[in-house]
């Protein structure tokens, strides 16, 4: 090959590695996410007392459920927030690879050392907060390519050098605060009008030299960039009066124009609930879709048995196709008029879909008719694990522990990491559903609480479903995490067996005492027995062990004694489990000692077909 071939060749190389490059996403060239990359070098630069960035892992493709890590819909790293966590060592310069990030809070920690100029490369930041640390050195000059950029706060550090020029570059910024460092002067002039200087002895140690511009340690609302001297302390208790009348008179206009708003939109939807009225179009409510009514019906072909999905306590759900070409499943509730006031619904609704998780169905959008409640959520095309565990092609062992570790990862979302926290007080196979590839997704959650409002006749009910109702939640109606826990545990024996609670537990005649068979059999080495024949033997006889043990410490009697699902997560993933399952042996050893009565006995209402259980089936059910 000539020069000129060989010349040819490499620049058609260098093309194609750039080509790769730009379409490769977030992916390394071995495949590795580069976000994950960059938090895990953020993670090794700090010091973590508390264990609060534990569950970031190197060997995770999504860091979309890691603690104070924020994504997008597209799940890309938006936010990282670590506030008041007593973190300290460095600030890693793998920050400036979270390209997408918008919100970086890291304030009241013991981060020392200097600001990475990396943060420069964060072409998307809007909000940086790195107030009350020890970083030390000069500010970046390379936080002036944040053209973004509109609130930042670096007070309460050590830094020190020539005030940062670069920041005039920043034409967003709106607040800025670098008060007590050891910054020096000249302070050019800028375009935020809220910031603050005071407290850097070489420009301004009193507060009342030049260049502080009137920058007292008063509220930073009333700082003002004037760029002629210092008022007279007459003039300047005027414009701080001026301000505070001013600010008032806005905050009064402010509350009638939200007293007319509340009044409008109740007029609004006057008009808006009547399902025969055809001239209203699909309305955005924040992340929320509100369609209308004729909408979903025209979607589902008027509800049409042929688009029933599932039947439950909740409601039924329907298959839909919308206009735009995305295919849906509506749920219909019951008792539509009786969920509640119109806001207090809604209220509900929009905290419900404020948890985001990739473990956790995502709510689309919502219907409120005067006499219909509906929601509406991403279609899954494999249906639920209810459906797939009898259905063909048999899901193999690992798909079961993936949908295992799936469903535990969306409840610890929800009891731990999820704020207000929320109890799903349903779970079971049914109400896990399965994404294009087989991926866990936690459905009906928030959904008991949605419908149980203090003037409703349902709200002392008992929900959930026979052979999943914690004892303690079907003896007094009170629901905790626990009560999750327990019905988690029997969600893992229906994995394993293949069969509904109360199946496995009949076909060997052991009606109510189905735990104290599945201990019986655990005890005598017999798990063979269990397994979902389906499987023809394939799979790993540890890990049945393992997750028979979870499944056992997740169902004992007393709530107290059952892990949290955090512990949950790790013991699935063989952190934990044996000294775990150590101490449960002592404790059951001591209690079989102290008290006569078995658990056969105790666990005897789980499967009576008394009136409550009754109910109990009534009101649960798929989504």
């Amino acid at each position: 090959m000539g020069a000129k071939g060989r010349g040819e060749g490499a620049f058609s190389w260098v093309v194609l590695f750039l080509l790769w490059t730009t379409a490769g996403g977030l992916l390394s060239p071995k495949g590795v996410n580069f976000e994950v990359q960059a938090l895990m070098g953020i993670k090794r630069f700090l010091e973590d007392p508390h264990n609060v960035l534990e569950n970031w892992d190197g060997d995770s493709v999504d860091p979309c459920s890691w603690t104070m890590v924020t994504c997008s819909p597209e799940n890309l790293v938006i936010g990282l927030g670590t506030p008041s966590q007593n973190l300290s060592g460095m600030l890693s310069p793998s920050i400036g690879n979270l390209t997408n990030l918008q919100i970086v809070l890291l304030q009241n920690n013991n981060i020392s050392g200097p600001i990475p100029a990396e943060i420069g490369k964060l072409q998307k930041l809007v909000t940086l907060d790195l107030s009350n640390n020890l970083f030390t050195g000069r500010i970046p000059n390379s936080l002036g390519n944040l053209r973004s950029l509109e609130y930042l706060r670096l007070n309460n550090n050590s830094l020190s050098g020539a005030f940062p020029s670069s920041l005039v570059n920043i034409t967003q910024l709106t607040f800025l605060d670098l008060s007590y460092n050891n910054l020096s002067g000249p302070v050019p002039s800028f375009p935020t009008r809220t910031f603050s200087i005071v407290g850097n002895p070489l420009i301004c140690a009193t507060g009342k030299e030049k260049d502080c511009y009137g920058t007292e340690p008063m509220p930073l609302s009333f700082l003002n960039n004037s760029q002629s001297g210092l008022p007279s302390e007459r003039s300047r208790s005027h414009k701080v009066a001026l301000a505070l009348g001013t600010s008032l008179s806005c905050i009064c206009l402010l509350i009638l124009g939200f007293g007319f708003l509340l009044w409008w939109r109740y007029k609004h939807n006057q008009d808006f609930l009547d399902p025969n009225d055809k001239d209203h179009e699909e309305v955005c409510l924040g992340n929320l879709r509100r369609f209308h009514f004729r909408d979903l019906q025209i979607a589902t072909e008027n509800f049409s048995s042929k688009n029933l999905l599932g039947k439950g306590g909740f409601g039924n759900v329907y298959k839909g196709h919308l206009q735009d070409g995305n295919v849906v499943a509506v749920k219909r509730l019951k008792d539509g008029n009786a969920a509640g006031g119109d806001i207090q619904f809604q209220t509900e609704v929009e905290m419900i879909s404020l948890a985001v998780h990739r473990n956790l169905l995502k709510l689309c959008g919502f219907c409120m008719t005067a006499t219909e409640r509906l929601l509406v959520y991403p279609y899954m095309s494999n249906g639920s694990v209810a459906s797939r565990l009898k259905g063909k092609p048999t899901l193999d062992w690992a798909t079961r522990k993936r949908i295992a570790l799936g469903a535990g990862r969306g409840l610890l979302y929800l009891h731990e990491q999820c704020d207000p926290k929320i109890i799903h007080r349903d779970v079971k196979a049914a109400n896990i559903l399965l994404d294009d590839y087989c991926e866990a997704v936690v459905g009906d959650f928030g959904l008991a609480k949605l419908l149980d409002h203090k003037d409703s006749h349902i709200t002392t009910a008992v929900r959930g479903t026979v052979g999943h109702i914690a004892p303690e939640y079907l003896s007094t109606g009170q629901s905790s995490e626990k009560t999750d826990v327990f019905g988690f545990g029997i969600l893992l024996l229906e994995l394993i067996t293949g069969q509904r609670a109360l199946e496995f537990g009949k076909a060997a005649n052991q009606k109510g005492a189905m735990l104290d068979w599945v201990k019986k059999i655990h005890h005598e080495k017999k798990l063979d027995i269990l397994v979902d024949k389906d499987l023809n033997s394939s799979y790993d006889r540890i890990e049945l062990e393992e997750m028979v043990r979870v499944a056992l410490l997740c169902t004992q009697y007393l709530p107290s004694h059952r892990p949290k699902m955090s512990e949950v997560v790790r013991m699935l993933q063989g952190d934990g489990l044996a000294e775990r399952w150590e101490a449960s042996q002592r404790t059951e050893s001591h209690r079989c000692r102290a008290h006569e009565f078995s658990s056969s006995e105790r666990y005897s209402d789980l499967t009576d077909d008394s009136s409550l259980i009754a109910e109990a089936m009534e009101l649960s059910g798929p989504r």
